[in-house]
């Protein structure tokens, strides 16, 4: 069965998230100790958070 429009840019998004990732660990070996705790916390506290996200497609399957 072919996915619709909806289905695709739904995982054209995920691959956007897996970009913006990439960077982020690309850059994480330059900052220091301090802003990759501050990077962490923001992650840590940022919703809905990726494995919240993972939980509710998982949900309604």
């Amino acid at each position: 069965m072919p996915l619709s429009g909806e289905a695709i840019r739904t995982m054209n998004y995920v691959d956007d998230i897996s970009v913006t990732l990439r960077r982020i660990l690309t850059v994480l070996p330059s900052l220091t100790e301090e802003e990759r705790k501050r990077v962490s916390d923001h992650i840590k506290a940022a919703e809905p958070s990726y494995e919240s996200v993972i939980q509710a497609v998982q949900a309604k399957l």
